[in-house]
């Protein structure tokens, strides 16, 4: 890795030069150390975003727990060079995401996946599924006009029943039309695995275990892998 290597720049070092070289030695004279200062590494790796909720961001887990570092570990596993950024906020709606969104964006990054994980607290407060449609694909938007050739993989949600039979079932196929509309990956169902598993859940019966988590990271990566290795023979990265 490229090291960026800044020299130390004194406002007061200029100041005593004409003094002569002697100043530096006298009694009582200030001692500058001008060592060299040595920059962070620049982490050029392309980015995939893990953009979404609570279950995104791993509420009530310790952050090296939560599904987006247990992909970096897995992406690094597979010899994969990407750069696995968890950008998940909880409580935040589609509406919420969409506001949030360009501030993203206009971060210094290559930005090779986005992985969408949004709607599910709009399901929670019963909010209007087409105002939320409209939301993800502007997400979807700006995100390509920024970075055209980024892969999208849309992260499908459950409604809870008691919201009914057709608003569960138009929230289903939110995801689905979603993602063929934009020629996405789709993840059927996050939460595969682990909703309705109390064993897998914290108290609160919404937000994943650690165990929980470790079959939410599963569920993305079988989608993810096969997109990684497309783009790292398209970009040779």
């Amino acid at each position: 890795m490229r090291r960026i290597i800044v020299g130390a720049v004194l406002a007061g070092l200029g100041a005593g030069c004409g003094a002569g070289q002697g100043d530096a030695r006298r009694p009582g004279a200030a001692v500058v150390d001008s060592a060299p200062v040595v920059a962070a590494p620049v982490d050029d790796r392309p980015v995939v975003l893990c953009f979404g909720t609570s279950l995104t961001a791993g509420l009530g887990l310790a952050p090296e727990s939560a599904y987006p570092a247990l992909l970096q570990r897995k992406v690094d596993s597979a010899g994969f060079r990407f750069r696995v950024v968890n950008a998940g906020v909880s409580g935040e709606t589609s509406a919420d995401g969409l506001r949030r969104i360009d501030w993203l964006l206009q971060q210094p990054q290559h930005l090779a996946v986005l992985i969408l994980e949004l709607g599910a607290n709009d399901a929670l407060r019963g909010q209007d599924l087409a105002a939320a449609a409209r939301d993800l694909q502007a997400i979807i938007d700006r995100t390509r006009a920024r970075f055209p050739g980024v892969r999208v993989v849309i992260a499908g949600m459950a409604a809870p029943p008691n919201l009914g039979t057709r608003y569960t079932r138009e929230f289903r196929d939110l995801f689905v039309t979603l993602a063929r509309d934009n020629h996405a990956t789709l993840i059927p169902f996050l939460l595969e695995g682990v909703a309705g598993h109390p064993d897998l859940n914290q108290a609160d019966g919404i937000h994943p275990t650690e165990a929980g988590a470790r079959i939410v990271a599963d569920n993305v990566w079988t989608v993810l892998a096969p997109l990684l290795r497309r783009v790292t023979r398209e970009i040779g990265t």
